[in-house]
């Protein structure tokens, strides 16, 4: 009898503190991530996830991707009520440390929770609202800026000159706040900037490299002047892979940004002044994902 008792307060003791247990759990619940395509941002920056809540959004966590593009989290704990609430999904780039606690103006990706799930594309409204499937491009490869008839070879302008007169050579959606277009000549394997720009009209934000005449009130670069370590100016770019990225703005990297919706795959024999197309390099550099409700 004393053994069946004492069995009893053992058992009885065990459930109070089960349901103690119980009462301190907390409400918070889980949402997933599952992304592909996303960079390393390297010192200084991070990405930030979101909930709209009543039109409002609520921080849902930071975390970085490796050079695998390995996130280093993937599941945060959410507030039950603000998740049950949530209608969208908001993925941005942060400074890090960051000391504002608002969104900033960096959106890569986005979706509306469909249930428990949001789908996350680069061409939602609240990203930078397009895929950049329809974006054209065209170049030529001289060099205007060096004032004579040599050299052409070394530089690169985002321009259509087939009519006669020079017209804008790339067909580009209007950008978010918060990003840029920036040119690249790969030259021996290092990617060479042309300058960033907004428009595919007026120069860009640089001629580093460029000669002391006047270029074409166009993006491009003559590379003459200044070359990076290890590289020699002027060069040649028949042969040379010609980009147009899109990239985060501020930006830490030398390197183009994983958005690339344009490249140029310029033959060894390419003709000089003359016009050459770029390919829609969109669908294999957009990134993608889901945000799940858990």
């Amino acid at each position: 009898m004393t053994n069946n008792i004492f069995k009893l307060m053992v058992l009885g003791f065990a459930m109070i503190m089960v349901s103690c247990g119980d009462d301190d759990k907390t409400t918070d619940n889980q949402l997933s991530l599952n992304l592909t395509g996303l960079q390393d941002l390297g010192e200084g920056f991070a990405y930030e996830g979101w909930i709209m809540v009543d039109g409002a959004p609520k921080t849902s966590g930071v975390f970085t991707v490796d050079a695998n593009g390995t996130a280093s989290k993937t599941t945060f704990e959410v507030a039950e009520e603000d998740l049950e609430k949530a209608t969208a999904f908001i993925l941005t780039i942060e400074p890090s440390p960051d000391t504002d606690p608002a969104p900033s103006a960096v959106h890569i990706l986005a979706g509306d929770f469909s249930t428990d799930d949001a789908t996350l594309t680069v061409s939602h409204s609240a990203a930078l609202g397009t895929d950049f499937g329809d974006a054209t491009g065209k170049y030529i490869i001289a060099t205007p800026t060096d004032g004579m008839d040599n050299n052409e070879e070394s530089g690169v302008w985002f321009l259509d000159n087939s009519s006669g007169s020079a017209v804008a050579g790339l067909n580009i959606p209007t950008l978010p706040e918060g990003w840029a277009y920036e040119g690249w000549a790969v030259i021996d394997g290092t990617p060479v900037t042309t300058g960033t720009f907004t428009s595919a009209s007026g120069t860009d934000s640089a001629s580093t490299f460029s000669g002391s005449a006047g270029g074409p009130p166009y993006p491009g670069e003559d590379f003459l002047q200044n070359a990076p370590t290890g590289l020699t100016f002027p060069t040649n770019l028949q042969g040379a892979t010609i980009v147009v990225s899109v990239e985060p703005v501020p930006d830490n990297s030398p390197a183009p940004f994983v958005l690339k919706p344009l490249v140029g795959m310029t033959a060894a024999d390419a003709p000089l002044h003359s016009v050459l197309d770029m390919a829609n390099n969109a669908t294999s550099t957009n990134p993608t994902g889901t945000a799940s409700k858990k």
